[in-house]
């Protein structure tokens, strides 16, 4: 549940910039353990999975909106600049569903290759429109 309420506050770019704020909200004044930290993390490895797996058969996403940003990250004990890719998909209803989304050291053509190949083997096709700022 704590996990689930992490993602949605950063989903929504809130508590992102004021992480006291975030831990008071969870009513939690005096921090957030370590280990909590990471039994979070860990519980939604499976839920992010299944994300980032599910099929795209069943609706058509006629148009693709694909966009990029830059945020640090911890590599091998490192902080570094990792670029964040993300793909929404718009339904012929008009309805828009994130459709995925990577991590990669940049923006590369081998990174894009393979970020959109693998809604390609999930199943999303009939795509008319890609929009995108690159």
């Amino acid at each position: 549940m704590i996990g689930h309420f992490l993602v949605e506050r950063l989903l929504e770019k809130r508590f992102v910039n004021s992480p006291s704020s975030l831990v008071k909200a969870l009513g939690a004044d005096t921090g957030i353990s370590k280990s909590k930290v990471s039994k979070i993390c860990a519980d939604l490895d499976g839920e992010v999975a299944a994300f980032r797996d599910r099929d795209l058969v069943e609706t058509g996403y006629p148009y693709v909106f694909l966009d990029a940003t830059y945020c640090k990250a911890r590599v091998n004990h490192r902080v570094t600049s990792q670029a964040m890719v993300v793909a929404i998909g718009v339904a012929s209803d008009g309805r828009r569903e994130a459709l995925g989304f990577d991590v990669g050291d940049s923006e590369n053509e081998v990174f894009w290759t393979g970020f959109l190949r693998s809604f390609r083997a999930r199943g999303l096709d009939g795509v008319k429109l890609v929009i995108s700022d690159a």
